[in-house]
């Protein structure tokens, strides 16, 4: 906490309310516009709560390395060299001479997807006078905005859900609050609410724009550069959701039979083109490679943050194949659910997980119980498939390469909002179709 931090701060966060309080006009109706502040602002309380945790708790880590120790660096070249500040700004991550003096300084300069996030928090240092706070505030900003676009393409199909959306996509307690500071997952949750809302009005309601279209790609981009896997994970979920959404256009019951692998198909080839595509321009998530990736990352964030903070956990032994991790499936979605429990507790941030992770295993249970076997039949609507098809095999992907529980309750955030929805979602179809059971039973 710096004296900048006590001047700028007010003034951005009196700033980030007058804008809200316009762009609420255009982005609400009657009903949910009693979410708008609140959401918004229990996203600034999870960005400044969680730098006071990271300064006072931990003693420092990765969001004050992103500016502290990076966009720092790059304001200050920006103020005393401005031609150097741009091309650090626009740069690569290259240590070249001409820049030399500062980019030395940057501790993630050799990290493409961290440096990344360090040249956002540059960037917004330009109007925060690189403020922490501040830089933060207006990265929860983002978050905010992308999540309400999240929370508008399924209110606008089920706006009689809007109290379970509303609190899917804005007051999950770990979502709001390692989703709002400066860092990776707040500018990834962000993307993901965007490019969710893009789609959904470009592709399945049918009204593209020139604006959706740049916001998609650049969400799509952003989420390429900083966190590849979940674009990975998002993709192919969001393609099927697309076809089977627009199968309701095909006439017949027959051809829509014949269409439906064939669409599954198409959803299959797109997702693995982009899994190849993706390990050309980024050699340690190709097909070939992705296990032993899996491995390392599993074992650096044990062994590295875990061994010191006594929250490490095992899965079973990750031979950096493929097959081991498809073999390590149930219990790797398992904790990323449900984990850690109430006896694996050895600090106060891991109770307060373990209590969000088992309020969240009864909720499950209770829909399963609910549905009962007409889960099978909820399965189908697109909306719930797409969320279910992104939330699952991402619990999947970081549960099997993460191995701390410290970590893994961040990296897991992404699909908390996805699995909340769905499982709304498949109560209320559950409902609806006993509802109609009973009314036939009585006609």
């Amino acid at each position: 906490m710096e004296l900048r931090d006590v001047i700028v701060t007010p003034v951005v966060l009196i700033l980030v309310y007058i804008g809200g309080y316009f762009i609420r006009a255009r982005l609400t109706d009657e009903v949910n516009r009693i979410y708008f502040f609140p959401a918004l602002t229990v996203k600034v309380i999870g960005a400044l709560a969680l730098g006071f945790i990271y300064q006072f708790y931990y003693g420092g880590g990765d969001t004050f390395t992103y500016h502290t120790h990076g966009s720092r660096h790059i304001w200050e070249a920006l103020m005393d060299e401005p031609t150097k500040g741009i091309k650090l700004l626009l740069g690569n991550g290259t240590n070249e001479a001409s820049i030399y003096k500062y980019s030395s300084k940057i501790l993630f300069i050799t990290d493409p997807s961290s440096f990344t996030i360090v040249r956002i928090a540059g960037f917004v240092d330009l109007f925060t006078f690189s403020s922490y706070s501040a830089t933060a505030v207006l990265f929860a900003f983002f978050s905010f905005f992308g999540m309400w676009m999240f929370f508008l393409a399924f209110y606008e199909q089920y706006p009689h859900l809007h109290r379970w959306l509303a609190f899917a996509s804005f007051f999950i307690p770990s979502v709001f609050f390692w989703g709002s500071g400066l860092l990776k997952d707040t500018i990834t949750l962000g993307c993901l609410g965007f490019a969710t809302y893009a789609l959904y009005k470009t592709f399945i309601v049918h009204t593209p724009t020139v604006r959706r279209s740049f916001v998609l790609l650049g969400s799509l981009y952003l989420l390429w550069s900083i966190k590849v896997y979940i674009l990975l994970t998002f993709l192919p979920a969001a393609i099927i959701w697309i076809f089977l959404a627009n199968l309701k256009y095909a006439r017949g019951l027959v051809l829509k039979i014949l269409l439906f692998p064939f669409v599954l198909g198409i959803s299959g080839v797109l997702g693995y083109y982009a899994a190849v595509r993706a390990g050309e321009d980024s050699a340690k998530y190709s097909l070939e490679n992705i296990g032993r990736t899996a491995r390392i990352t599993a074992y650096d964030i044990r062994f590295q943050t875990g061994k010191d903070a006594g929250s490490g956990y095992t899965l079973g032994e990750l031979d950096g194949t493929i097959g081991s991790m498809i073999a390590l499936a149930p219990q790797a979605i398992n904790a990323t659910l449900f984990r850690p429990y109430l006896w694996e507790v050895n600090n106060p941030l891991m109770f307060l997980s373990a209590i969000e992770s088992l309020v969240l295993l009864c909720f499950c249970l209770y829909v399963l119980l609910q549905s009962n076997v007409r889960i099978w039949r909820c399965l189908a609507q697109p909306d719930i498939l797409f969320a279910l098809l992104f939330s699952i095999p991402f619990a999947f992907a970081v549960g099997v390469s993460t191995f701390n529980f410290g970590t893994l309750v961040r990296y897991k955030i992404p699909m908390l909002p996805f699995l909340t929805v769905a499982l709304g979602l498949i109560l209320h179809y559950s409902n609806s179709l006993r509802n109609k059971e009973v009314f036939d039973s009585t006609e």
